[in-house]
């Protein structure tokens, strides 16, 4: 059974930004930052950002096994690479060693905002 770890990107505020503990500790304390350097990887096409500082990143769970789950949106609904970033996603995790599968959900609710850009990342735009 697995828990699920509480993504802490983003601004302030909103639940995401209180990290949980996790089974994956005990197995390996290295894979979850392995797993977010490997999301930080992957960047918004629209926004010059990586995905986990722009905030799109809801959810990350990995279990003892090295199984990740990852809930994740986009910037808006219509985004032209709803049907490839999620798949980059999996391929950039997937490389990442002791993972072993992946599983990427796409979700909607609750709608991205940029109040869960990550201070550096606004720093970064220009939105400072």
């Amino acid at each position: 059974m697995s828990e699920e770890t509480a993504v802490d990107t983003p601004a302030a505020g909103g639940p995401e930004s209180n990290e949980a503990a996790t089974p994956e500790a005990a197995t390996d304390p290295g894979l979850r930052d392995r797993v977010v350097a490997a999301l930080k990887t992957v960047r918004d096409p629209e926004i010059p950002v990586n995905i986990y500082d722009l905030g799109l990143v809801y959810g990350l769970e990995i279990d003892p096994e090295g199984r990740v789950s990852i809930r994740m949106t986009l910037t808006a609904p219509g985004c032209p690479v709803a049907g490839i970033l999620p798949l980059q996603v999996e391929q950039a995790v997937r490389a990442v060693e002791g993972v072993n599968d992946v599983h990427v959900e796409l979700v909607w609710d609750p709608p991205w905002t940029q109040d869960r850009i990550s201070d550096e990342a606004k720093l970064e735009l220009g939105l400072f």
